[in-house]
């Protein structure tokens, strides 16, 4: 046992002491508090807070503390909002921006829509819950507070879907998802099922009543095809396809591009996904957007034909990792909206620091690729608004930006040329 300091907290929410010139984290340990623990290495394991911080309030889940869903449930909410933003204040230091944040507005809403579950077995039998905070060791649970009421029986139904293969002894995940229609179930890392697996499995999704249960993306059994709604559209949704983390996030997300794209006429929205901004934006200005996974696009088309009175959307499957807009290419478009995965933009960042582009949108949820994104468009001759962060990742170490960069009118052409 070692008695311990908490000089600052992570970017991951574990609390810092430094030892001999060394930093050990300890997860659920907050700034200021005296612990005890049990060190391996540069970590620990919290055995008791002897002296808690004044800052400390009760976790909401009785998991908290074991799982690692989590990683801060116990500040209060002053002291969360400021390690939160700190994230993004520490990511935009290291790449010298001088920002200017927005309050951070809670996008909890109803609660989670999606989830990741993981399973995995132990003598023919299967358990289900999230892993442990730097670990490959699987806490069992039986609930989570942050989940919408559609998804309270989500834990019951992957675990009675994992007991099925449990005598394989893989590790699967399970992503689930809430839909209008019920729980959307893909099971990952299963492999090719036999015969008796997949008889057993659909009784177990027909007892469970979901819409629909895949393993990785190939159909095992469906009643009714999931969808969401997008302002007024209903949106037929792939197997594990992404999705805002809360209809509250999405929704305010919308509402800061739709207040960025009051003027605008033609608008690409880059990393589209289903469309849950494209559909939105193509009831006031014309739209192309662009994604590397083809059902999503397949499933934005489909929702596009059914929808009257939107202007015209076109949607086409591209990698723009590899493949960005280029330059050129973008000329058509006085606005852009792009949201990429944690790892950012890099390769579409460059291209649109050397263009034309009128405006900007930028949506992230990576404060560190964010702001090297960032990084990039101002020294190809863009001004960035005030950043509003957005919380829909409750309790976790990531949290959602919106920034809207503008063509400074004073860059020369020849300059933003030279860029990238």
């Amino acid at each position: 046992m070692k008695t311990l300091k908490i000089d600052h907290m992570s970017p991951r929410g574990e609390g810092v002491a430094i030892e001999c010139g060394e930093k050990i984290f300890v997860p659920f340990a907050l700034t200021g508090e005296t612990v005890s623990v049990r060190i391996e290495g540069h970590y620990a394991e919290l055995i008791d807070i002897l002296a808690p911080s004044p800052q400390r309030v009760q976790a909401i889940c009785r998991f908290y503390g074991q799982c690692g869903g989590c990683a801060v449930q116990t500040l209060t909410d002053g002291a969360y909002a400021a390690w939160k933003i700190s994230l993004l204040e520490n990511a935009a230091q290291r790449e010298g921006l001088n920002l200017k944040i927005l309050p951070m507005i809670n996008a909890q809403g109803s609660g989670r829509r999606r989830v990741a579950l993981h399973a995995r077995m132990s003598n023919g039998i299967a358990r289900v819950g999230f892993m442990a905070s730097r670990s490959h060791r699987l806490v069992e649970i039986n609930h989570c507070p942050l989940l919408v009421a559609e998804l309270k029986p989500a834990l019951k139904a992957a675990q009675d879907l994992s007991q099925i293969l449990a005598s394989r002894e893989k590790p699967l995940d399970l992503a689930v998802t809430a839909t209008p229609e019920g729980m959307d179930i893909d099971i990952r890392g299963a492999g090719d099922l036999a015969s008796h697996e997949t008889n057993a499995l659909v009784k177990t999704a027909q007892a469970h009543r979901l819409a629909r249960l895949t393993n990785h993306g190939r159909l095992v059994t469906l009643t009714q095809t999931p969808w969401i709604d997008i302002e007024g559209t209903r949106t037929p949704l792939p197997p594990g396809v992404f999705l805002q983390a809360t209809q509250a996030g999405e929704e305010i997300i919308a509402l800061k591009i739709k207040e960025a794209l009051k003027k605008s006429k033609t608008v690409a929205d880059l990393f589209c996904g289903i469309g849950a901004f494209s559909l939105r934006i193509a009831h006031y200005a014309r739209v192309a957007a662009y994604d590397n996974n083809p059902l999503a696009i397949d499933a934005l088309c489909a929702a596009t034909r059914q929808t009257a009175g939107l202007k015209p959307l076109q949607a086409e499957t591209r990698d723009l990792f590899n493949r960005p807009l280029t330059p050129q290419e973008l000329v058509p478009f006085d606005t852009v909206v792009f949201d990429p995965p944690r790892a950012g933009a890099l390769a579409q960042a460059k291209c649109l620091a050397r263009s034309n582009v009128k405006t900007i949108v930028a949506v992230s949820c990576n404060a560190q690729s964010f702001c090297r994104d960032a990084a990039i468009l101002i020294a190809g001759g863009y001004s960035m608004s005030a950043i509003t962060p957005i919380d829909q990742f409750m309790y976790s170490s990531h949290l959602e930006l919106v920034a809207i960069f503008t063509r400074r009118s004073d860059q020369p052409q020849d300059k933003r040329r030279l860029l990238g």
